[in-house]
């Protein structure tokens, strides 16, 4: 067996890369254990992708494999940061991906509503914006030669929702379609396309005033409730006694002033000897030694509660609740895990505020959300309460990103409960952008078509083709979403005597699209005509479903292995 490809991971990304080589024509062999990578033929192998859930096994496989065939391109997916920096330097052919670094943009821009994509390509920052018709026409008509990335039929459609990738110019479109274009900033402009302004690159810092009221607040919060009813008794005994002093001591009696400062320090049990009550009646130097003792006792309580808040660990769970009752449109982030932190970091650099909902307080991102600022809401978010409590009713969007796809639907249903028509007309808010992390693509597009979700985010969808792609020596550039449905931008040096060769653009696949070509020291053609030509040696940049992509960009080499999926040491 030759000039396959071996595959370590049985968990959905591991699968879904198999599937897809399967598909595409290549021998799969696969290798769970370093042990097995002999026997999957690791000598001959063109690549290795390991893609299991597991950094320790990946990282072990792929060291073993690098050392055992120089030439193979190894790809890694590896979500500890330490371990990916360390394995990119000086790793050969292949690539070390975070499937988290990958997903996390498509997410973000889910949450704010964003539907502008930059991907850069042959030097050149493409734009992919949309824009609704705002009549009937085709799209040439309406939006002259920018190159259309796909189509969402309007509700005044016969299909409404249905996704059409890569439509040609000559598509017609009705009042309301949404249609996403492909070009440079300044032709999307040209033709009156909206661009979103890039994200902040830096997070904003809050005012030192708002810093300062929310420590008190935290502070406040945490204070058990019967604080308050002790300080209720303290402050009482104060003002009777202050009003007693006031009327009753005589020789030579006592303003107001002097009357609260004695009460005080009598309750205190301080005393400075500035006043006294040996030359008072009885009655009222017995009423002293209550006013002493009451005041021990409830000053005793007084300062046991803020101690024990002071003390316990419980501070630091009161401040993140406390910097969440400040924020207002910030995101709800359900997950702290290597996903969920990656979402979180990159809305935080954006200048949004963010709020997490763990389940786990021994998780092992606590740190990092510290240092991002983050405050975290420990509880179960399929509850109300623990929604409640990240102020979700306040929030601009929420992603549900934990590693369980029902616990991500459940909660999902629970959000939209409270956003929904069930809830107070005041705080019904159906525009509140609600983002499902669902592994299964086919189970992701069931639950959005089902309960009406409009963003369902695959990791694995979107991780996929980089890895693929990785793998296959091919140059992707980029991954974004329209819809449910993913795309992707890549690059392709046609070989001598490949399919492209000699290949004119009319004649390519129906759902893809060159959007430029590179030619030795020839300008950038951008949006090639239909009867272009492709030569060997042009690099062309193609976007498209990222199934016919790759289908396309392969047609690019010279090569091809066909064959199916086998055991270690066995030949498809």
């Amino acid at each position: 067996m030759t000039g396959h490809t071996i595959v370590c991971g049985d968990d959905a990304l591991g699968l879904r890369i198999i599937d897809e080589l399967h598909n595409a024509g290549i021998t799969v062999a696969l290798s769970q254990a370093p042990e097995d990578l002999e026997m999957a033929g690791i000598a001959t192998a063109d690549a290795v992708i390991c893609a299991d859930d597991d950094d320790d096994l990946n990282l072990q496989i792929a060291l073993l494999a690098r050392q055992a065939n120089p030439r193979a391109r190894v790809v890694a997916r590896l979500s500890n940061s330490v371990l990916r920096e360390a394995m990119a330097d000086s790793n050969g052919p292949g690539a070390i991906l975070d499937v988290a670094e990958i997903a996390a943009p498509s997410v973000v821009e889910a949450l704010l509503h964003r539907t502008t994509h930059t991907i850069s390509a042959a030097g050149v920052d493409f734009v992919v914006s949309g824009a609704t018709a705002t009549r009937d026409g085709t799209l040439r008509e309406i939006y002259g030669d920018l190159a259309p990335v796909a189509v969402i039929r309007g509700d005044d459609s016969e299909t409404p929702g249905e996704v059409i990738a890569c439509p040609g110019r000559d598509e017609r479109v009705r009042t309301g379609d949404w249609t996403a274009m492909i070009g440079t900033a300044d032709e999307l402009t040209e033709q009156g396309i909206k661009i979103a302004r890039p994200m902040r690159a830096t997070p904003r810092t809050r005012p030192l005033f708002i810093r300062m009221t929310d420590a008190v607040r935290a502070f406040a919060a945490d204070l058990n409730p019967m604080f308050y009813r002790a300080l209720a008794v303290s402050a009482s005994l104060l003002v009777g006694s202050t009003i007693m002093l006031r009327l009753a001591y005589a020789k030579p009696g006592m303003s107001w002033t002097d009357a609260l400062y004695f009460s005080a320090e009598t309750i205190a049990t301080v005393g400075y000897g500035d006043f006294n009550f040996l030359s008072q009646p009885t009655w009222l130097r017995l009423w002293g030694v209550v006013m002493m003792f009451a005041g021990v006792a409830t000053t005793a309580i007084v300062v046991a509660f803020v101690a024990d808040v002071l003390l316990s660990q419980r501070i630091s769970q009161g401040a993140s609740r406390q910097r969440v009752r400040h924020l207002q449109r910030h995101v709800v982030v359900v997950g702290l895990g290597s996903f969920g932190i990656g979402v979180a970091a990159v809305l935080k650099a954006a200048g949004h505020d963010v709020a997490v909902i763990e389940r786990n307080e021994d998780n092992r991102y606590l740190s990092a959300a510290a240092e991002l600022g983050v405050p975290v809401i420990f509880g179960d978010a399929t509850l109300r309460q623990t929604l409640e409590a990240a102020r979700i009713g306040e929030a601009r969007a929420v992603a549900v990103l934990t590693q369980d796809d029902v616990v991500n639907i459940e909660t999902g249903i629970v959000v939209r409960e409270i956003f929904g028509p069930r809830t107070l007309p005041e705080i019904q808010r159906p525009d509140v952008p609600i983002v499902l992390r669902i592994y299964d693509r086919a189970l992701g597009s069931a639950v959005g078509k089902r309960f009406k979700f409009e963003y369902v985010r695959s990791t694995v969808d979107l991780a996929t083709p980089w890895f693929i792609g990785a793998a296959m020596g091919l140059d992707v550039q980029g991954t974004f979403s329209v819809g449910q449905r993913s795309f992707m931008v890549g690059a392709v040096q046609v070989q001598p005597g490949s399919e492209l060769d000699g290949i004119r653009m009319f004649e390519l696949s129906t759902q893809t699209r060159v959007i430029a070509i590179t030619r030795d020291e020839a300008p950038l053609r951008l949006h090639p005509r239909r009867d272009a030509q492709l030569v060997a040696g042009d690099t062309a940049y193609i976007v498209g479903p990222y199934r016919e992509l790759i289908a396309t960009l392969r047609k690019g080499q010279n090569t091809a292995h066909p064959g199916g999926v086998s055991s270690p040491g066995q030949t498809g």
